[in-house]
């Protein structure tokens, strides 16, 4: 399972983070490629410190409610690195949406091209989006090994929602003509 290493990189990445900033994080970074929700978070926290790889910093003055920031210990970063250089196999895609235009093939597209727009509205979204991040971010001579691996990471994102975005627009132009409109 690859959370526990997904938070040990965030907070390799920006330590001291609390687990609100975690799940900040999730929502608006790393969630892009591997999400989880807030309770998995917590509860992945939690089982982290019990291993021994990180831990709750103290707080600079008790309070009743307060959020806990943590740091990765030695063999949290360990861990991270023998997990990094373990070798793993790609894992094969399953994807409700080409399962049903397969099935479309036997049974009919009626209904289909509405939601096939609907999928490719929403690649151009993430596209859009994916681009604003790469101007925002990774401007031109940025250029430390941190961020060329970053936005690598990126740059995946976006090659893969141009593909969803130009596969989807083929995919609708093939659609066969149903109940006499256009696919």
């Amino acid at each position: 399972m690859s959370l526990p290493h997904a938070i040990l990189t965030a907070l390799l990445e920006r330590p001291s983070s609390s687990g609100l900033d975690l799940t900040r994080r999730f929502d608006r970074s790393i969630g892009y490629f591997w999400s989880a929700t807030h309770q998995q978070i917590y509860r992945e926290l939690g089982r982290l410190e019990a291993e021994g790889h990180i831990r709750a910093l103290p707080a600079e003055q008790p309070a009743r409610g307060q959020k806990k920031a943590y740091e990765v210990l030695p063999a949290g970063r360990a861990e991270l690195a023998r997990w990094t250089a373990a070798a793993q196999d790609p894992k094969p895609h399953r994807d409700a949406l080409l399962l049903r235009l397969r099935a479309a093939a036997v049974v009919g597209t009626a209904g289909l091209d509405a939601d096939l727009r609907r999928h490719l509205e929403l690649h151009r979204r993430q596209l859009a989006e994916y681009r604003e991040i790469e101007q925002r971010d990774f401007p031109a001579g940025a250029d430390s090994a941190q961020a060329r691996l970053q936005h690598l990471v990126l740059r995946a994102g976006i090659e893969l929602e141009t593909f969803w975005t130009q596969w989807l627009t083929e995919a609708l132009a093939e659609l066969p003509v149903v109940d006499g409109e256009p696919g």
